[in-house]
Order: structure tokens, then sequence, then C-alpha cells
């Protein structure tokens, strides 16, 4: 009679505590999961996006200093916080995406395949992405962002939002740098097409009666993809060390 007082106990005080706590740490890592590459993506089934959160809500949970009660308030700041940490993850495929876009639109492919995933992409995109996000779960994916989150609460405390002037400050500043390592990824494709488009230029004033657009595309779609072959996995090399140097401290600004 006794132990089952005391379970009874624990259950009403701080077993209550426990239980609203993990649920505060779900909400984080369930906004996490919203934005993070490969288990945010929509083409996967709602069941295992949420078991995924679940399983790294145990992971995290317990890491949890200082646990509150669960309130609005707290909701809102835990979602909130979450979804800092996801964008922050989620920029780097975005860079990505963008780097891609602009190699497919300087080379003549920015229309093969467009619709293949959930969001309309060219083909260099999608091809960049795949492997990028083959690249993050080879070294360690989830733990990465497992120790993210883990990290996170030493810097904004469970229930705690953010300050607005540091938030904003880290977001632009993570969104500069994605737009930069895009820019920096997709520099071989823009350098090579403008190149060939002023040679193609001068071949056309030099020879006014040659139809430069059918032998030229043809021209810029084969040396695009030859360009890919080569300077794809140097891409990847670049956007893996970014992407670990942005791991080791994820809420710093980027200068």
């Amino acid at each position: 009679m006794m132990l089952t007082d005391q379970a009874l106990n624990w259950i009403e005080g701080e077993g209550q505590l426990l239980f609203w706590s993990g649920f505060l740490a779900f909400v984080r890592v369930g906004a996490v999961l919203a934005l993070l590459p490969a288990f945010g993506e929509q083409t996967l089934p709602a069941r295992f996006r949420l078991g995924a959160a679940l399983g790294l809500t145990l992971v995290v949970a317990p890491s949890v200093a200082n646990p509150v009660q669960t309130t609005p308030i707290a909701i809102l700041a835990e979602a909130a916080v979450g979804l800092l940490l996801g964008a922050g993850f989620r920029l780097f495929v975005v860079a990505l995406q963008t780097a891609g876009a602009m190699a497919a639109q300087a080379t003549s492919l920015s229309q093969l395949f467009a619709g293949a995933g959930a969001e309309p992409l060219p083909a260099i995109s999608n091809l960049l992405t795949m492997a990028a996000l083959a690249l993050a779960f080879a070294v360690g994916l989830h733990l990465r962002a497992a120790e993210a989150l883990i990290m996170s609460y030493d810097l904004v405390p469970q229930g705690s939002l953010p300050a607005a002037a540091d938030a904003a400050t880290w977001g632009l500043a993570q969104v500069r740098q994605s737009f930069a390592l895009a820019f920096a990824l997709a520099s071989p494709f823009v350098i090579g097409g403008l190149l060939y488009n002023i040679a193609l230029g001068a071949i056309n004033r030099a020879m006014p009666a040659l139809m430069v657009a059918f032998i030229g595309a043809p021209a810029l779609t084969l040396g695009g993809l030859a360009l890919l072959a080569v300077s794809a996995p140097v891409m990847m090399q670049l956007w893996l060390a970014a992407w670990q140097t942005w791991l080791t401290d994820p809420f710093a600004i980027p200068r």
C-alpha cells in the first residue's frame, strides 16, 4: 500500500512534470524534423516522420536540465526554437538547389525532369540534393541533429523564447551564407556559360550566315553535362565541408 501511494504521489508530482517536459521536447524535435533534410520531405509517410520524431525525443528529452510546466507560451517558444534550428539545416539543401538551378539555367538544362520530385526542380538540383542527402546520412545526419538539439537547450532553455534581435541576426546570417555557398558551387557553370556565349557571339559576328544556334545549343548541353561530371564530386566535398563546419557551432553567426 505504501509503495502504491509513493507511486501515485510521484505520478502526480515529478512524473507529471517529466511527462509534460517530454511533450515540450517533442514539440521542439517535431519542429526541427519538419524542416530537417530527408526526414522532413513531403514524400515520406506521415507515420514515418511521427515515429522518427518520437524516437528522437527519447534521445533529446533526458538532456533537459530544467523541465518546465506546459503552457501555451512554452509550446509556442519550443516550436519557434525548433523551426529556427530546422531552417538552419534546410538552408544547406536550399543552397544546393539554388546552385543546381543556376547551373541548369547556364547550361540549358533547366527544364529536364523539372517535375520529378515533390517540388519542381531542375535535374541538376535533384541530382545534387540526392547526393547531399546520401552524404549527410553517411556522416550521421540523425546524430548531428540530436547533438544540435541538445546544444540548443544550453542556449535557449526549455520554455524560453530566443531574443528577437539575436534570432533575426542569426537568421539573416544563415540566409546570406546559403546564397554565398550557392553562388560558389555554381560559379564554374556560370563562368563557363558566360565564356561560351561570348565565344558564340564572336563566331556569329564573324560568320552571320552560319546558324550558330543549331550548333551551339547541343554543344552547350554536352559541355554542361561534362562539366557536371567533373565538378560534382568537388561540389559535394565543398558542401559537406561547409555543412560540417556549421555543425560544430550551429548557433554562431557566420562572418
